[in-house]
């Protein structure tokens, strides 16, 4: 793929680890992580630049907001990959948001407080198990993948503990068994990530081989690369002043159609207050959104304390004998479906009323276009 700019290099701006802590990788650049004890990477911060674009996760690698290389009116950015275990095969995720705020900003993650509301919805989370020491191979194990019926890219965070000589755990089946066995210790925290999985063992988030379209065959610029540990997503632009990309969705029909990993699991956010509300464009003015009019529209933009990256899908259609317009804002939206101007659709309008969630992680803030 071209890129129309080199990689955008950052410097470090959090108080905890001087520039000494820094090493040097790929030509001289800082290093992008600092490894902890848990085997979690603690990323570097990232400032808002001239132009009033705001990076606000630590594991993005590079990114352009629109691209020359290709038709569809969307950029691409590309996440640092981790690494864990499901049932000793290697799978690979990113990691975009946590419910803690301290975690959220030691990680560089974006600080959701409505997930934690998760963890009382039954069933809304998968299970990720992170270790305090252990053996040198020892990678996370998660509980779930896309291909399972109750992936959730929703972890609820564990930390294990060995009670002896550690043993190397492959699967959430083996961390259960030596729990009950007395060799681990586990414990689990009030703490809720986002962290989608991109690649398992018998599967990943596709490629748009076409890149002219919003969804296109896939959510990705180019293939998952496991050797770079890098994975690039098309970055989409909607109100108000965020640039996000689309994961999975709840709805496995439409994640057929959408190209997207299927969550069944995160339907039970809506219930719970987990999520907050989008709305896309059935008709009106011609444009880059999903359904090829205007831009979509986020009740609130990310790092609110009420916004979400989990979306609760809505369609709004202008009435027959509305006049149209850009609407850049959810005030303005529901003041035009109040005036009877738009008819608001919960999912799609052949879905209504049964919506959908829909797994948006917002990775850039910047002024629309």
């Amino acid at each position: 793929m071209k890129r129309n700019m080199s990689r955008r290099s950052f410097l470090r701006l959090s108080g905890g680890l001087g520039a000494s802590a820094l090493l040097l990788a790929n030509g001289g650049l800082p290093s992008k992580f600092l490894q902890t004890q848990s085997g979690l990477s603690v990323p570097r911060a990232f400032a808002q630049d001239e132009d009033g674009v705001e990076v606000i996760i630590g594991d993005v690698l590079d990114y352009q907001l629109t691209s020359e290389d290709w038709e569809g009116e969307f950029g691409y950015v590309t996440f640092q990959l981790h690494q864990a275990l499901f049932n000793g095969d290697s799978v690979y995720y990113i990691r975009t948001d946590a419910s803690e705020q301290s975690f959220a900003e030691e990680n560089g993650l974006v600080f959701v407080p409505l997930l934690n509301a998760a963890l009382s919805a039954e069933g809304a989370t998968s299970q990720l198990y992170t270790f305090d020491g252990g053996a040198a191979e020892q990678l996370p194990v998660v509980s779930s993948v896309p291909s399972e019926e109750d992936y959730s890219p929703a972890w609820q965070v564990h930390t294990v503990t060995f009670n002896g000589d550690p043993i190397l755990l492959e699967s959430a089946e083996a961390v259960l068994e030596a729990e009950a066995a007395g060799d681990i210790t586990i414990e689990a925290a009030p703490l809720v990530v986002n962290f989608p999985i991109v690649k398992w063992a018998d599967g990943e988030l596709q490629e748009d081989t076409e890149k002219t379209a919003y969804l296109g065959t896939g959510p990705l610029v180019v293939p998952v690369d496991t050797e770079a540990m890098e994975v690039t997503f098309k970055l989409h632009e909607c109100f108000p002043g965020s640039r996000y990309i689309v994961t999975d969705t709840s709805a496995p029909p439409m994640a057929e159609g959408m190209n997207l990993a299927a969550s069944p699991p995160t339907q039970a956010l809506q219930g719970v207050g987990a999520t907050d509300e989008i709305w896309v464009f059935g008709n009106g003015i011609e444009g880059s959104g999903v359904m090829g009019f205007q831009k979509a529209i986020f009740d609130n933009a990310a790092g609110s304390p009420i916004w979400s990256p989990f979306w609760d899908h809505f369609t709004a259609v202008w009435s027959d004998d509305a006049d149209p317009v850009i609407l850049t804002n959810s005030a303005d939206l529901r003041a035009a479906a109040d005036a009877g101007e738009l008819e608001i659709f919960n999912g799609t309008p052949n879905t209504h009323p049964d919506g959908f969630i829909v797994n948006c992680p917002v990775p850039i803030k910047a002024p629309n276009s």
